[in-house]
């Protein structure tokens, strides 16, 4: 069987640096919010190029306390892509503002800034882009938009650690980002995990009260906070992980670069760069389009290969989301049923790539 993602593998690659750095952690006594995670604050900052990291629990609560911070809440409206995981739907509801859904480039899976001006409206407060599957959203459009009308722009970094557009990296393309650190992610830790990267040091002082029950000093309460705070032993494995992120994602886009340059059947749509630079898009999934998508899952399994589905139901179909279903989406209704994500890490081997794409072109219809 060729995995989906071998995630047992790519952390035994760094095995005796991660129980030497887990052994640091358990002998410095200090569990919560101690050296580990300043450093790995520093030294993501660093890496992403903002002057500010904070780590939190998760992706979505660094979205939702983004958008605390910022004041984003009832009466507001927040523009968010269509076809994205709902988690970046959810952090608007958190806050009681509105998610204003706009509908993706069939291509690229990433919000389609031509169609982001028309859902634009007094009540519009934000942008939130999502860089999905690895690849940077055209920005620059974006950026001209929010400026134009004075929105924040929010970036859910969760799926794209070291993309980089026009020569930065995501996570400094906006006013505040969010990352995941989830295991299977191209920076993963060993549970859960994400951090807030930004620029804005009153908003970065903010968050950092609001992740620790609203509080800078203990016992002393600025704000109706939460507690999301990164654990010191993920942030003393992905500290040991990240020097290692760029190699990855180098290896991940080779895998990625074989199936564009291979794969070859007209029944099945590969997905498109939209910018010239190969470091653009660092593929946390590779994703084609097929009709008979589940007819093609089935007979990639059967021949040993696993694949997954990202996503399968779009936000505004949930049942969590049932005051949307009366409207329509086409492009990211035809994305959600149509969509198949092939295998590819940085522990997968050409060798493996060649029997996938060997499979994929021998793939006809009526199988």
């Amino acid at each position: 069987m060729i995995p989906f993602l071998d995630l047992k593998q790519i952390n035994l690659r760094h095995e005796e640096e991660i129980m030497q750095s887990i052994s640091r952690f358990l002998q410095s006594g200090w569990y919560i919010l101690g050296k580990e995670v300043d450093q790995f604050e520093q030294e993501f900052a660093e890496y992403c190029g903002t002057k500010f990291c904070l780590g939190v629990a998760n992706a979505l609560d660094a979205l939702t306390l983004i958008l605390r911070a910022y004041g984003i809440g009832e009466g507001d409206e927040v523009i968010v892509p269509s076809n994205t995981y709902i988690a970046s739907i959810l952090s608007i509801s958190a806050n009681g503002a509105t998610p204003i859904l706009v509908e993706p480039n069939i291509g690229t899976y990433n919000i389609d800034p031509l169609k982001i001006e028309q859902s634009i409206t007094v009540n519009t407060k934000a942008i939130l882009v999502v860089h999905l599957y690895g690849q940077s959203c055209n920005m620059e459009p974006i950026q001209a938009l929010a400026k134009k009308y004075g929105l924040k722009i929010v970036e859910d970094c969760a799926q794209a650690h070291g993309a980089i557009y026009k020569g930065q990296r995501v996570g400094n393309l906006g006013d505040a980002a969010a990352f995941s650190f989830y295991p299977g992610k191209n920076l993963g830790a060993l549970g859960d995990g994400g951090s807030i990267t930004t620029n804005d040091e009153d908003v970065y002082s903010r968050l950092k009260a609001l992740r620790n029950y609203g509080s800078h000093k203990k016992y002393e309460n600025l704000y109706k906070g939460v507690n999301s705070r990164l654990d010191e032993i993920h942030a003393a494995v992905l500290r040991t992980k990240l020097k290692y992120l760029d190699d990855d994602n180098q290896k991940r886009r080779e895998i990625a670069d074989y199936y564009n340059a291979h794969i070859n059947n007209e029944l099945i749509s590969i997905p498109k760069i939209e910018d010239d630079s190969p470091l653009s898009h660092v593929w946390h999934v590779y994703v084609v389009l097929t009709e008979k998508r589940d007819t093609l899952q089935r007979y990639l399994t059967e021949r040993g290969i696993q694949t997954l589905i990202h996503y399968p139901i779009p936000p505004h179909q949930q049942e969590a989301y049932k005051e949307l279903s009366s409207h329509v989406y086409p492009i990211s209704e035809k994305i959600h049923r149509e969509i198949l994500s092939l295998p590819i890490s940085p522990v997968m081997s050409i060798d493996d790539a060649v029997k996938v794409v060997e499979a994929l072109n021998e793939y006809k219809e009526n199988l």
